[in-house]
């Protein structure tokens, strides 16, 4: 019955805001600003109902009456609103566009801050189902954050597109794309992070195949790595380049490596061993086997007369 009351109220509030939208001859401009007040005011009471699609559509106008009346922040507000609408709805579809439309409004005020923050709420809504879409944004929201010059958000959002990029198994952007993080964190000299990344990068690397590319990483990057992890990194390195399966993954299960990101720890479990024979025993003998071979010339021709035929 109260649902029912809400949903009343917002439909006084929709006709108060397209009262407030309509021109007479004394009243040559629309009322933007109290339309967006009570189309913003019918939001609350569907939300409130849980009428979630009429919540959205009245978001929506508000925030194109906000736009018309140049309050490009609330008509950001109102489309931010929105996308969390869509996930109550449970319909993800328009939330890139509208996180998109969101942060266009919120730099045209001059808010890039709330314009990212709009960019990584939406992301983190599609990260899970829709990979691709959350990639997007989180790029998006990096390059908003560069502008703005803020290198330690910046690297906050690489780093989340960074680990998208493994899950998705695109590892040469992934590459690319610690990098870019290790340069942000150099500008604010944030070493335990570059660290960190260093392990990261010679993991991923290591999913190209490119050992080298591997080497280059640890040598650049490893004298911000920790005792351990430099340790390690070297045993994993060596395994690789000896072609040591055992010792490859012995290095790969080293506790650090499983407490890092979790797309990082699983590309680990899941990196591809290098050949070699080093998990079967060494120097096994195998009974009732044939005595070795023993050459026929070595019994007719004594060391000392092979050499005086040949003439040695």
């Amino acid at each position: 019955m109260s649902e029912n009351k809400k949903i009343e109220e917002g439909l006084e509030y929709i006709r108060a805001a397209e009262k407030s939208l309509k021109t007479s001859f004394l009243k040559w401009r629309p009322d933007y600003e109290m339309a967006a007040d009570e189309y913003s005011k019918a939001a609350t009471c569907f939300k409130n109902a849980k009428s979630f699609e009429q919540c959205k559509e009245c978001l929506m106008k508000a925030a194109e009456c906000h736009k018309q009346n140049r309050s490009l922040f609330h008509a950001a507000k109102s489309l931010e609103q929105a996308v969390l609408v869509c996930k109550e709805l449970g319909d993800v579809r328009e939330v890139a566009n509208l996180a998109e439309r969101s942060c266009n409004l919120y730099q045209q005020h001059g808010s890039p801050d709330s314009g990212s923050a709009a960019l990584d709420k939406a992301a983190k809504i599609l990260e899970a189902n829709h990979p691709e879409d959350a990639l997007r944004l989180y790029q998006r929201a990096a390059e908003v954050s560069v502008i703005e010059d803020s290198a330690r958000q910046a690297a906050e959002y690489v780093s989340k597109t960074a680990r998208i990029l493994v899950r998705l198994g695109m590892y040469d952007k992934a590459a690319d794309a610690i990098k870019r993080e290790i340069g942000f964190h150099q500008q604010s000299e944030h070493l335990p992070a570059i660290g960190r990344l260093a392990v990261a990068l010679v993991l991923v690397q290591l999913a190209r195949g490119d050992t080298v590319a591997a080497e280059k990483a640890f040598k650049e990057w490893g004298n911000c790595c920790d005792a351990p992890e430099v340790q390690t990194l070297e045993m994993l390195l060596s395994a690789y380049d000896e072609e040591d399966p055992d010792a490859a993954r012995s290095a790969l299960n080293s506790p650090f490596i499983k407490h890092m990101d979790v797309e990082y720890s699983r590309l680990a479990r899941d990196l591809p061993l290098p050949p070699g024979n080093s998990s079967q025993p060494k120097g096994q003998v195998r009974q009732n086997a044939a005595p070795s071979y023993v050459s026929t010339r070595s019994q007719v021709f004594p060391y000392s007369y092979i050499g005086f035929v040949t003439g040695n």
